[in-house]
């Protein structure tokens, strides 16, 4: 059998890196001899996360441009040539036979070589909004797997395959680990438990309304599993407490979801995904500061399927206490969106993609 060798790209965010070990993995699971390179952003969060899932990665000197002026903007131009340099280098030496992004400035440079040099590319965009580079890339790329209907205003029509957004494969069977999860984290069997995640790197405005609110949450019989991120984390430690547990980051994503009996969470695509798969009550409150309100639309694929709730930070002061108080005592209404947001998923993502790679390399 011949020994494949596969390079991914994607960073900046765990919306981007979980989806490309995702795909990894299955790849793997599929040709088991296969060689993996990642490629990210040298000083970005997937220099971390890809090692500890098993694979090497190599870093570009290559970062995001700012809305504002700054120094970084400046040198952006001299780092996109250092790193179209630097993924010449690595396509010349590793020598893939397909490469795959999945979004993140890092993947932009790789992917515009791979092309170049007649390397079969694939890109998977995880947003109802598609991201810079991807639009950049989509033009070369040989397929383009979507999650969400009616892209074809951002991505040729004929290369596009609605495939939804892979998701780790260990949640797709999370209910079974609820007694395991409720000892892990060291619950309170008796207790509702509430979820709250803000994005890898944290929510600014739901880590302020959880800090709010605490009080109320505890007093209703409540306890909290906080990830507020590893940029907040130093300002909300201190709130750990026996019903609450305060955390930069959750590396057991499959336990804790299986320990929820509510979550409140940001609206990225990567999470959304999760949500319909785990099948837990949700209350969205979309980040109004990205790319033309993406995370809004991406809830709203989801609200108007009665499959969650939704709060915009403008509604959270006067609503926030309302709504899940109202949720918390209604058991009729927490399963009710528990089955509709269930419909919604597509546990099979990550297979179907992989299909669209393995076609590429037959």
């Amino acid at each position: 059998m011949k020994q494949y060798k596969f390079i991914l790209s994607g960073g900046g965010t765990g919306g981007h890196i979980y989806p490309a070990i995702a795909i990894a993995n299955e790849l793997k699971s599929r040709f088991p001899n296969a060689e993996f390179l990642f490629v990210g952003a040298q000083d970005k969060m997937e220099m971390q996360k890809v090692p500890q899932a098993g694979f090497k990665i190599k870093g570009l000197w290559i970062s995001g441009i700012q809305r504002r002026l700054t120094f970084d903007n400046s040198l952006f131009p001299l780092k996109l040539m250092a790193s179209l340099l630097k993924s010449r280098t690595i396509i010349r030496e590793f020598r893939p036979d397909v490469v795959i992004g999945t979004g993140g400035f890092a993947s932009g440079p790789l992917l515009q070589v791979a092309a170049i040099a007649g390397i079969p590319t694939l890109i998977q965009e995880q947003n109802s909004y598609p991201g810079i580079t991807n639009k950049w890339l989509s033009k070369k790329a040989n397929k383009i797997c979507v999650a969400y209907e009616n892209l074809e205003r951002f991505f040729p029509k004929n290369k596009m395959i609605l495939t939804g957004n892979p998701v780790r494969e260990d949640l797709i069977d999370s209910k079974s680990k609820r007694a395991e999860a409720i000892q892990f984290f060291n619950l309170d069997s008796k207790k509702k438990t509430l979820l709250v995640l803000g994005g890898s790197l944290g929510a600014r405005r739901v880590n302020q309304l959880i800090e709010k609110e605490l009080k109320n949450l505890l007093s209703q019989n409540v306890q909290v599993i906080w990830q507020c991120g590893k940029l907040y984390f130093e300002d909300y430690k201190k709130y750990n407490e026996s019903d609450v547990q305060v955390m930069a980051f959750i590396e057991k994503m499959d336990l804790v979801y299986a320990a929820a009996d509510i979550v409140i969470s940001r609206a990225g695509a990567s999470s959304v995904s999760e949500l319909c798969i785990v099948g837990k009550p949700v209350i969205f409150i979309p980040s109004p500061n990205v790319a033309e309100d993406h995370q809004t639309k991406n809830a709203h694929a989801i609200v108007d399927r009665k499959g969650a709730i939704m709060l915009k930070e403008s509604e959270l002061d006067s609503q926030f206490g309302l709504v899940f108080e109202a949720l918390l005592k209604d058991q009729g209404k927490q399963n009710q969106l528990s089955e509709n947001i269930k419909q919604l998923a597509k546990p099979e993502a990550t297979k179907q993609i992989v299909d669209e790679i393995v076609k590429l390399i037959k």
